[in-house]
């Protein structure tokens, strides 16, 4: 017998049909791969790669040219951990070439924005009981997870609660471009 889709994946699942992109979220330790290192990379495009966990592989391979995901700093103190912009997908998954085939693949990421405020995972936490899918969301079911879906609702709440993010290119309200 099948077994019933998640709530949050459910409501992944809507937001895709309903618009075409998926919200997915992305971990990384900010000592080895930063914000203002993927904002820096040329044309803010570089490589998510070194996922070894099996789930977290099967969600990079389900990315299409043009999802968005939220860059999360993961760290060793409640303080660090937080979302601290958006990127989107600008290359599907590919096979490691040359020296790197042997760290599996990689899927190309494109720096957006930067959230004006950074959304700690404490705030999350505590809007699971109030925004429709948090109480779902992997960040808090599984949070050793590097590479998870984002419900729709739980994207907009986060995106809302950043105070929007800053484009590249784009100057922050009151700043002369």
């Amino acid at each position: 017998m099948p077994r019933k889709a998640k709530p949050a994946a459910q409501a992944t699942a809507a937001a895709t049909t309903a618009t075409g992109v998926q919200y997915w979220l992305v971990k990384t330790e900010p000592g080895e791969w930063s914000w203002s290192d993927q904002a820096s990379a040329p044309g803010g495009v570089a490589p998510w790669d070194g996922v070894r966990n099996h789930q977290a592989m099967k969600n990079l391979r389900a990315m299409r040219t043009g999802d968005r995901c939220l860059f999360y700093h993961s760290g060793t103190g409640a303080a660090s951990r937080r979302v601290v912009g958006v990127v989107e997908v600008a290359r599907t998954w590919y096979e490691g070439e040359g020296k790197d085939a042997a760290a599996g693949g990689a899927v190309d990421v494109r720096a957006v924005g930067e959230f004006r405020n950074p959304v700690p995972l404490g705030d999350i936490k505590k809007a699971a009981g109030e925004v429709e899918g948090m109480r779902e969301f992997a960040l808090l079911r599984q949070p050793r997870l590097s590479v998870m879906p984002v419900p729709s609702k739980v994207w907009d709440w986060i995106c809302d609660a950043g105070g929007g993010f800053v484009q590249d290119g784009e100057a922050e309200e009151g700043e002369e471009a």
